[in-house]
């Protein structure tokens, strides 16, 4: 088993994306991906409907912080322990 050298070397490009990641990608990685991009282009996005209310699909780089998260449990939290403390019987 031998390992040749092609007679076209696959040269690599580096794409930096809108976060700041280095991305080492090949003429057919950029050939497929366009071609999956233009395959997509033709379905809509099914988070983009009409009827769907809280699904989005965010750009890169725009995803919803962690501390949203975090302070809604603390909230939820907050409200619970309120409401149970007036349930009769308590310590």
């Amino acid at each position: 088993m031998s390992h040749e050298q092609s007679e076209q070397p696959n040269r690599a490009q580096h794409i930096t994306t809108k976060t700041g990641r280095i991305l080492r990608v090949t003429d057919e990685q950029l050939a497929a991906a366009a071609s999956a991009k233009a395959a997509a282009s033709v379905h809509p996005d099914p988070a983009r409907r009409k009827d769907v209310l809280f699904r989005v699909r965010r750009d890169e780089g725009h995803e919803i912080s962690s501390w949203w998260m975090v302070g809604a449990f603390v909230l939820t939290s907050g409200i619970v322990i309120a409401l149970l403390s007036w349930v009769p019987g308590g310590a």
